[in-house]
């Protein structure tokens, strides 16, 4: 059995990549008063939720998504236009919103959103699907991150 850090690694992600695209947009917070404070805590939550196979499987198909996105092979979508990421194409913005809101609830699905207007870090040079996918999981767990950082 493969593990989700190891599937997303094999994609060019690493957990460093994805700690630095969080903290690109952090602000501190009670219990995350510093960058050092805040990169701990989010690596712990995202320790936390990568554990999940429910969220690992739902980034899985956003790697599968984006895999035969590039193989223009994706039902009903030409290939040209998955290079474009054209605006019509909401299932990568559903898929995003609804690991945010799996991992953070709505406040997750809000941190995505700023996450994903400002794409920053490794999210401005993932394809369509994943930078989506990648977005929603910083989203969920940067918001765990502010919730929760008082309490441990």
């Amino acid at each position: 059995m493969k593990d989700i850090v190891e599937v997303l690694r094999d994609e060019g992600i690493t957990v460093d990549d994805i700690v630095a695209t969080a903290l690109e947009l952090y602000v501190p917070h009670p219990g995350v008063e510093t960058r050092e404070k805040a990169d701990a805590v989010f690596r712990r939550e995202l320790k936390i939720a990568l554990s999940d196979p429910n969220l690992a499987l739902l980034i899985y198909a956003g790697i599968l998504l984006e895999e035969r996105g590039r193989m223009k092979m994706l039902p009903n979508l030409r290939g040209e236009d998955y290079e474009r990421d054209l605006t019509y194409l909401i299932a990568d913005e559903v898929l995003g919103m609804s690991i945010a809101k799996y991992i953070g609830g709505y406040k997750g699905t809000f941190e995505y959103v700023r996450y994903d207007k400002a794409k920053p870090g490794i999210l401005a040079r993932l394809g369509p699907f994943m930078d989506d996918v990648i977005g929603g999981l910083i989203g969920g767990v940067s918001s765990n991150m502010y919730t929760r950082a008082g309490f441990s």
